[in-house]
């Protein structure tokens, strides 16, 4: 297995040096340039065909630093990400991850890994509501965590890490199709989580999980969840996975559900399925939403309690 890190901090200190109308394409070549393969099967333009249409420095911009913004206006955030221990860390989060499915026996397919973690933007409203960190690992192969650094997203960013790279493992086994429903992305959520914690443990928890009581999960989130499992498309699943207040942001319809209401209704769903049938995280990360949703009918109906 050959896991690779795509040194952001020496890009950025390239980019602070550069003439200002060199920043984009520097970012884009060089940040952006690596993961390729990854904006091809997401069908996200590396480079748009119309000025100011969406490609991959748009996307990069609704969280994080701008190309035209980096300058020595960011040298105290890249300064927390420039250590080669800070690299250590994130080295080992996503080595310990890949492996502790390796030594459970289960072969990943992917043999390449390439990750990086790039500066999100503090004024970024998307970034705000996840306390300044989260990642994308949906695309084997390919791993990206955002941060804002600080005392509380630095420590996490090991949790972050974990919580992408089981991502990018179940997706080695489930196949990604655009009929994809709100049941597996609960269910691949809740059990990225999980992995994540059984890492680094549950004072990590990702404010996506902590920041729901268990009224609200009980109250509010699973008696609307649970008749809309089947749905698909991004415009009827992300209300329901992200909440209201980012389904507005998308221009998609609300349904009354508070911040990240399918992660935390996730993270316990998959409590409940790891507790009743006994199978470890690395099993059951990689097995169909169907079968765990098909064992886990009764927590629909159950109040869910805090086990802390």
């Amino acid at each position: 297995m050959k896991i690779t890190a795509l040194r952001s901090d020496k890009i950025y200190e390239e980019i602070i040096k550069a003439a200002p109308d060199e920043k984009l394409e520097l970012y884009r070549e060089h940040m952006m340039g690596p993961f390729m393969n990854k904006w091809n099967i997401q069908q996200i333009p590396f480079r748009s065909s119309e000025p100011n249409g969406f490609d991959v420095i748009m996307m990069n911009n609704f969280m994080n630093i701008a190309p035209a913004d980096i300058t020595t206006e960011i040298n105290e955030p890249l300064a927390a990400i420039s250590s080669e221990a800070f690299w250590q860390k994130c080295h080992e989060a996503v080595t310990t991850s890949f492996s502790t499915f390796t030594d459970h026996g289960i072969e990943l397919p992917v043999s390449e890994y390439l990750y990086t973690i790039l500066l999100g933007d503090q004024n970024s409203p998307s970034l705000q509501m996840n306390e300044g960190i989260c990642g994308d690992g949906g695309i084997p192969g390919y791993i990206m965590a955002n941060l804002i650094p600080g005392a509380y997203t630095l420590p996490r960013m090991q949790s972050v890490l974990a919580h992408e790279c089981n991502h990018n493992v179940r997706y080695q086994f489930i196949q990604w199709n655009p009929q994809i429903t709100l049941g597996e992305m609960v269910v691949s959520e809740g059990l990225a989580e999980n992995f994540a914690t059984s890492l680094y443990g549950e004072e990590l928890l990702g404010p996506w999980v902590s920041k729901t009581n268990m009224e609200t999960l009980n109250t509010i989130i699973k008696p609307k969840m649970k008749d809309q499992l089947h749905v698909t498309g991004f415009d009827q699943m992300n209300p329901y996975l992200y909440g209201d207040e980012l389904a507005k942001m998308q221009n998609f319809t609300p349904v009354g559900m508070p911040y990240a209401a399918g992660y935390a209704c996730g993270y316990h769903l998959i409590q409940y399925y790891l507790n009743k049938t006994g199978k470890s995280i690395t099993e059951a990360t990689i097995t169909p939403a169907s079968d765990i949703l098909a064992e886990t009918k009764d927590f629909w109906n159950e109040d869910t309690v805090l086990h802390r």
